[in-house]
């Protein structure tokens, strides 16, 4: 049930903002790859990678969490392992490297402005709606954690 819960909300959100949208308002479907293009491979690669890494966090949060990547649905147990161990937030970090590579693959600085405005918006969402609900939910073990890993760069530690 939670595999099944998962892929709903994976096609619901992230499938949405990065597949649906870009396909049909900012025109991804009418694309024609030219396999010598290296701005086409390099966002082909983006695109690919995000997907890859955005499929390992949502494992992570089923797993680890028992719950999905939806506000409404959320994981049980901080998830603190994976991609988290890193980045607070790499399930939007990945939803931006597909929608950067596809604005690549497009050539579409309209896309790169639509990344812009959601990359902006799930900043505001996580700054005033989805960490202060972990601080309530998990108290001192998400406050221990947001000041060892950063939201979206990496801390490096000396």
């Amino acid at each position: 049930m939670l595999f099944l819960r998962s892929a709903i909300w994976a096609v619901v959100l992230p499938g949405v903002v990065a597949g649906y949208v870009p396909w049909t308002v900012f025109g991804l479907r009418d694309v024609h790859l030219d396999p010598r293009d290296p701005l086409q491979i390099a966002g082909i690669i983006c695109a690919s990678a995000g997907v890859a890494l955005l499929l390992a966090c949502i494992v992570e949060f089923a797993r680890i969490g028992r719950g999905t990547l939806s506000p409404v649905d959320p994981p049980r147990a901080l998830v603190v392992r994976g991609l988290y161990r890193y980045v607070r937030n790499p399930m939007y970090l990945s939803v931006s490297m597909i929608v950067i590579g596809e604005a690549a693959v497009a050539r579409s600085i309209a896309l790169a402005v639509y990344w812009s405005a959601f990359f902006l918006m799930a900043n505001l969402f996580v700054i005033f709606y989805e960490e202060p609900n972990l601080r309530r939910r998990f108290g001192a073990s998400f406050d221990e954690y947001a000041n060892r890993v950063g939201r979206w760069i990496p801390r490096v530690r000396g």
